[in-house]
């Protein structure tokens, strides 16, 4: 899909304010009120925009422990892939996880109350079978930057924005 410098506008907007007004995003992106929504619902509709969610911080309701998790699965065949990355899906403390190229092959950001349940869950994971060889805990002591926007624009190169 094509993008426009008004589009990445309208992304960038939506992303520091799901809520935003159909005013306000025309007033930001330079559209009237109509035609910025138009564009959005494009956007919605192609799938660039998948949702909208609030961003909690989790740390003012109770303590929590955010831990990373680096995993190597015993096998490598697709079915190995498989039946780890469904077993992940199916566990709510996990709330990312990549697949990655180098000496592991995923990456996990696992949320619990306290060590003691993640240890719990790594535990439960282990059980299960799911083909878990080696994995690596790294316990997150402190939050430097944790962004949930992207910079759309210069993520685009200048041919791309045409």
């Amino acid at each position: 899909m094509k993008l426009d410098a008004i589009d990445l506008k309208i992304l960038d907007a939506i992303q520091r304010d799901g809520r935003i007004t159909k005013l306000a995003l025309a007033e930001k992106v330079g559209l009237s009120p109509t035609p910025a929504w138009l564009r959005l619902r494009k956007l919605e509709k192609a799938g660039v925009v998948r949702g909208y969610r609030a961003a909690l911080d989790l740390r003012v309701v109770a303590p929590i422990a955010t831990v990373m998790v680096e995993v190597t699965l015993g096998s490598h065949r697709q079915a190995d892939f498989d039946r780890f990355e469904r077993a992940v899906r199916d566990v709510d403390e996990i709330v990312a996880c990549w697949a990655v190229g180098g000496g592991v092959d995923y990456l996990l950001k696992v949320v619990t109350r306290d060590i003691d349940a993640y240890q719990r869950l790594i535990d439960a994971l282990l059980e299960r079978e799911i083909g878990i060889d080696r994995y690596f805990t790294y316990i997150v002591t402190r939050t430097v930057k944790e962004g949930d926007t992207v910079p759309v624009a210069s993520l685009l190169a200048p041919a791309d924005q045409a």
